[in-house]
């Protein structure tokens, strides 16, 4: 049941600005994290951080942000990429349509608003892959807009600290939630308040075994008082797992390997991989092997010995991906499916922004001697 509070009760988001700045942007001063994207306040860097920031753990954004700043470290480095190029970059980051978006986004900016990110929430919102969310993270620590923030960590923080046991995921929880993350907001030292909210969430009011004791907040949050911290927010029921078998086929002629470019639509989109599949029900390795070259490729093949065997989650799917090798007999490429196909030297496959599995098959190919038939 959700704390009942009235506009004008003390429990009205806008009655704790005052004592919610007071208490957390000092917490935030001591025991923020040195994260590079918290240098400066260059947009260009806030907005590249916060797009690898979704969905996606600090820990594991890092390295990925410093490489992705060092290649291209302004906008119109990036709008003048190739997505090949930027696709290689994000490689193992996942979510490419974040990095399809980036680019299109930038290719806006350099040609209509000089290479700059504006401090316009007109412009922003009408670039590519830039939410409510994006916007004001970016115009707020970037350019001190008075304007709110909700992600995940924020609005855990937040339905504890006003004890709202409603799924925050859902329109009314959701719409309240904005409101009172725009009703805290101080006068001044929005962008660093804004973060400060974030940080409390991911190191302090985390999902599970919520460290009450460390909180700045902890003497007026309602969920603490009620005992409800580990209950609060509500959580939805986890997906029902699905267990996918697949086939990757490494087909070979004479020294070159064959790759193909997967559509621009749909999972992976855009990236290369060697020609893969589900497996039939009941299916041999050799018949799959055969049914997919012949439906994806229309090249044929002598199957040949297993390779490896990669197992590795997509969002609900778990994926076995077994991979083999084939020799090349005959047939032309075409397909209905992949939009290119090339034949390469194995040492250029570094070059070719593929799926986190399909490197796996690739670095396995590369290492010393892991077959010695195939190249």
């Amino acid at each position: 049941m959700t704390v009942n509070r009235s506009d004008s009760s003390p429990n009205d988001p806008r009655a704790w600005r005052s004592w919610l700045a007071s208490r957390l942007l000092p917490w935030f001063h001591r025991h923020r994290r040195d994260l590079p994207w918290r240098d400066n306040r260059d947009p260009y860097r806030i907005w590249v951080s916060e797009v690898m920031l979704q969905q996606t753990q600090v820990a594991t954004v890092i390295p990925y942000f410093e490489r992705f700043l060092r290649t291209f470290p302004t906008v119109a480095d990036l709008a003048a990429a190739e997505e090949q190029a930027i696709l290689r970059l994000w490689e193992g980051l996942g979510y490419y349509r974040r990095a399809r978006d980036l680019h299109r986004a930038a290719r806006v900016l350099a040609a209509d608003h000089g290479g700059r990110v504006p401090d316009d929430p007109d412009v922003l919102a009408s670039l590519p892959g830039l939410g409510r969310y994006t916007c004001n993270a970016i115009l707020s620590q970037a350019f001190e807009r008075r304007l709110p923030i909700l992600e995940a960590n924020s609005q855990r923080m937040l339905s504890r600290l006003f004890g709202r046991t409603e799924d925050p995921r859902q329109g009314p929880a959701r719409r309240w939630l904005w409101q009172a993350a725009e009703d805290i907001l101080p006068q001044k030292n929005v962008g660093t308040f804004n973060q400060a909210i974030m940080e409390l969430g991911a190191l302090v009011c985390t999902p599970t075994a919520p460290r009450c004791d460390g909180c700045p907040l902890a003497e007026r949050c309602l969920a603490r008082q009620s005992g409800q911290q580990e209950s609060i927010p509500a959580r939805a029921a986890p997906p029902e797992i699905v267990s996918v078998r697949e086939i990757a086929v490494v087909l070979r002629r004479r020294d070159e390997v064959f790759l193909a470019r997967r559509p621009q639509g749909g999972r992976w989109a855009g990236l290369w991989e060697f020609p893969k599949g589900p497996i039939d029900e009941g299916e041999t390795h050799e018949k799959a092997i055969e049914r997919l070259l012949h439906e994806r490729t229309t090249m044929r093949a002598r199957s040949g010995a297993e390779l490896l065997t990669i197992r590795h989650a997509v969002t609900r799917y778990r994926v076995v991906l077994t991979c083999y090798d084939a020799e090349y007999l005959d047939g032309d490429f075409a397909s209905d499916f992949y939009v290119e196909g090339r034949w390469l030297s194995p040492k250029s496959l570094v070059d070719y922004p593929v799926s986190s599995p399909q490197r796996r098959l690739a670095t396995h190919l590369l290492a010393p001697n892991p077959e010695p038939r195939l190249f």
